[in-house]
């Protein structure tokens, strides 16, 4: 799915994904523009979110400010589209993204809604210290990053004993270069051409070893099947191609 470049370091930097994204900017909030595919997921997302957050902090999920007093970090926030739920939610959000032009385009969105979201240009890397973050977001962001392991490790150190981190991406099977890539961007033309580079794809297995390196311990991992019959996505056990995967940061 398409995503903004991770929060990286000069070491840790793609420019041409940062400008592809920066120039996908004006579009991000339009459900029918390029990307309609992530429009079409997040409420698959956001299910899941709810439902692993709400059960990791013992908070009510049908509560309309189920999350409030906690701080989540939002890594390759984008334009917003996770932010402002989890905003609505109760979290105080902090979004980070390197594309400037998606952190505008996030700023004029919240304040048109009247959300207060803290959105950076910046890499997680140079997120001066601060009150740890009770969670942490990376969805669709992984496998835009040349180096995982290191933005992992950085983004764990924003975590507070306790906290939790989940991530979604995109599983290096030969079915998700069938899906993701030949099906996904030459032949249906969901995605512009070259939005995603099969050999950074991640699998779970390679995602839990980088949590476990991070000092992170892994829980839980779901996948997100499209249904073509009715355009929607739903949670699965199949994590062949998209899927979600959870760890905590071990102490209080």
């Amino acid at each position: 799915m398409p995503h903004p470049a991770a929060s990286v370091d000069a070491g840790n930097l793609d420019p041409a994904e940062i400008g592809r994204f920066n120039a996908l900017a004006e579009t991000w909030w339009d459900p029918n523009g390029p990307m309609k595919p992530l429009h079409r997921l997040n409420p698959t997302r956001l299910t899941f979110l709810r439902r692993v957050l709400s059960t990791h902090f013992g908070r009510n999920p049908r509560a309309l400010d189920a999350f409030s007093g906690l701080r989540l970090l939002d890594l390759g926030c984008g334009a917003g589209l996770v932010s402002e739920p989890m905003a609505r939610m109760g979290f105080t959000v902090t979004g980070l993204d390197l594309a400037e032009d998606n952190i505008r385009v996030a700023r004029q969105h919240a304040e048109a809604g009247g959300l207060t979201i803290d959105y950076r240009a910046l890499p997680v890397e140079a997120l001066e210290p601060e009150a740890p973050f009770d969670a942490i977001t990376m969805l669709e962001v992984v496998e835009h990053v040349p180096d995982v392991q290191a933005f992992v490790e950085a983004a764990a150190r924003h975590l507070r004993p306790g906290g939790i981190l989940i991530a979604s991406t995109l599983n290096r099977t030969m079915k998700s270069w069938g899906l993701a890539i030949v099906g996904a961007e030459y032949v249906l033309r969901w995605l512009p051409r070259g939005t995603h580079d099969w050999k950074r794809f991640v699998t779970p297995d390679e995602l839990d070893t980088h949590f476990v390196a991070a000092g992170l311990a892994p829980t839980t991992r779901s996948g997100m099947v499209f249904q073509p019959l009715t355009g929607a996505w739903q949670l699965s056990e199949d994590c062949d191609v998209n899927y979600l995967a959870v760890a905590v940061k071990p102490g209080a």
